[in-house]
């Protein structure tokens, strides 16, 4: 049985907390953040306000970083000296460098260290994925993403909303599109980016262009309490791929694979997991500590190529 630490019990460790309880192999035991409330509704786990006393006083073989990106590097690098598996939210950091960092001080004391860019396990990006590999509808031509939403008032110290924390739009929001494009396609050969960004509100559009094809991309935390959506649209050789609240085919020949009335169900050329992708990243990695194999569907050189054209925008 894996015993897991949770270090940061804010919006997002809901997520990887209820992904936790649903692995047989593993238990979470500890918790710590400065907010003693925060840990109130997980009894189950031994609670800490301190990060170092856990560290000292908890015999964990896994910690589960959900703290804003700024404290990222600095507590996977304290727990993977001490030879403890680490997964990080997203984004690792706002400095390409660290990737090498961490990846080599995990390598150094025996242990796995993965980022949870959680696209790379979601659905309906899967299914894109596996679409462009195997050549499904021919050749990939163009391509549309979107991630918009209103500016985030609720994290907590507003760290989200201070550049020097948390990067902004690019590096907290655009982050996920961008890291499934340089996953399922590789680094783009060119970046055209735009950028409005006030105060009260941060926006940007970015154009990337590949072998053949291109992907426009746009991100923003509009200062009207706009609802969040994400969406994609990619425009194969015989068929257009759409997600827009549910994952629609539509293909040459007329016929539309709806997903939702499918219900996941065979299509006859594609499965949609019907598993949460949080679930399934945390499944993945511990099946990678479990089995001593290297977690490369995240890999670091992947990483820094995504850090670096954030930190450009």
């Amino acid at each position: 049985m894996l015993k897991v630490g949770v270090v940061g019990v804010g919006g997002i460790s809901a997520a990887h907390i209820d992904g936790w309880h649903k692995i047989e192999e593993a238990q979470i035991t500890a918790m710590c953040d400065i907010r003693p409330e925060r840990m109130e509704p997980h009894p189950y786990a031994r609670h800490y306000l301190s990060f170092d006393e856990m560290l000292e006083k908890e015999p964990l073989d896994v910690l589960d970083i959900c703290l804003p990106t700024y404290l990222h590097v600095e507590f996977a690098l304290k727990a993977l000296g001490k030879g403890i598996n680490v997964l990080c939210e997203k984004p690792l950091s706002l400095d390409a460098a660290d990737a090498k960092r961490v990846y080599d001080t995990a390598k150094a004391n025996g242990v796995k260290f993965m980022v949870a860019q959680v696209l790379r396990f979601w659905p309906e990006y899967t299914v894109v994925k596996e679409l462009y590999d195997n050549g499904t509808y021919g050749r990939l031509l163009s391509g549309s993403m979107e991630r918009l939403g209103a500016r985030p008032r609720w994290s907590w110290d507003g760290w989200m909303t201070d550049e020097k924390r948390s990067g902004l739009v690019p590096f907290d929001l655009h982050v996920h599109d961008l890291d499934f494009m340089v996953y399922a396609f590789g680094a783009p050969q060119k970046t055209a980016c735009y950028r409005s960004k006030r105060d009260d509100q941060d926006y940007l559009n970015a154009v990337y262009t590949f072998d053949g094809f291109s992907i426009t991309s746009e991100a923003a935390w509009y200062a009207p309490p706009m609802p969040f959506a994400a969406r994609f649209r990619f425009q194969f050789e015989d068929a257009v791929v759409v997600n827009e609240g549910g994952l629609k085919i539509y293909e040459k020949d007329g016929n539309v694979i709806d997903f939702a009335n499918d219900a996941g169900g065979d299509t006859g050329k594609i499965n949609l997991p019907k598993t949460g992708a949080y679930f399934e990243e945390i499944r993945y990695f511990t099946d990678c500590v479990l089995q001593d194999t290297a977690p490369d569907k995240v890999k670091p050189e992947e990483l820094e190529t995504v850090i670096s054209i954030l930190k450009s925008m």
